[in-house]
């Protein structure tokens, strides 16, 4: 059985984070270890999480991306798993994922996510609208199936591999970044029988609905031509799938992360778009 590390970064969500140890500690496989990143909590989401056995970091830069590299970073399993602190995990979640790795050509597993706190109308409309469609445009972007950041796997290789090309601008969408960096030849498995239950507070939200869109936008934009979709296909068809090369950790520069009083905590709204052209290219 593969090692696994999962990683849940958190901002003041102590009693979903609960929920989500919980559904861990309740796995018929046990992860190796939790990794809690904590990124600047005002409640206690850090006193939670150790708790419940968790290593627990501070990240002190705000955004998803710094927080879950950091978490990445000190990942030690071969496999590195990734969901967020509203995400609650079915019994079998840790071995359905791990099983697909039996095949050396996958790099990455991901599934959906079912929202939950929701009437059964709303729920299959917004299944369709907004986890459907992240799916489906994600893919005929990309050439393959991106990342959840709510329910993913993915070898400790890749990271490596890639980790010195990732964006941490809190305005770029960490799963569909990462989606990006990965090889266009490595394989992304999507299981949809592997389902995590999410919070419906983001289709709730329309504000945020507006970021998320403007977020992918720009994740796309600052990727270049690695997101460039006839490329990225063609690559794939001319070399084929192959497995992700093995990297020490000592071969990359770390993930440059931005000045922790460069990142103003604001309303999404008053957030200023920085100047792709000041963003680091892969």
């Amino acid at each position: 059985m593969r090692s696994v590390t999962v990683v849940i970064p958190v901002l003041d969500d102590a009693d979903q984070l609960r929920a989500c140890l919980a559904s861990l500690a309740a796995q018929t496989v046990p992860p190796t270890e939790v990794i809690v990143v904590d990124n600047g909590s005002s409640d206690d989401s850090a006193e939670v999480a150790r708790a419940a056995g968790a290593v627990v970091l501070h990240e002190p830069v705000r955004g998803i991306a710094s927080a879950a590299s950091r978490g990445y970073d000190a990942a030690s399993s071969e496999v590195i798993a990734r969901v967020d602190s509203d995400s609650v995990l079915p019994h079998d979640w840790i071995a359905r994922g791990t099983a697909w790795f039996a095949d050396p050509l996958v790099t990455a597993v991901t599934g959906p996510g079912r929202f939950r706190d929701l009437g059964p109308v709303a729920r299959t409309v917004w299944q369709v609208a907004y986890m459907g469609a992240y799916f489906a445009l994600m893919t005929a972007a990309l050439g393959r199936p991106p990342l959840f950041g709510s329910n993913m796997l993915m070898r400790r290789s890749a990271w490596l591999a890639i980790r010195h090309r990732v964006h941490v601008d809190p305005m770029v969408h960490d799963d569909i970044d990462l989606s990006i960096q990965f090889d266009p030849t490595w394989r992304t498995v999507l299981d949809l029988g592997l389902v995590a239950s999410v919070s419906s507070s983001p289709v709730q939200d329309p504000w945020g609905l507006v970021v998320r869109t403007r977020k992918a936008a720009r994740t796309m934009r600052v990727s270049g031509m690695r997101a460039f979709t006839p490329a990225r296909i063609m690559r794939r068809v001319l070399v084929g799938t192959r497995p992700v090369r093995v990297v020490r950790q000592a071969d990359r520069a770390p993930v440059q992360q931005a000045d922790p009083a460069s990142v103003q905590e604001a309303d999404p709204r008053s957030v200023q778009q920085a100047d792709p052209a000041s963003v680091q290219q892969p």
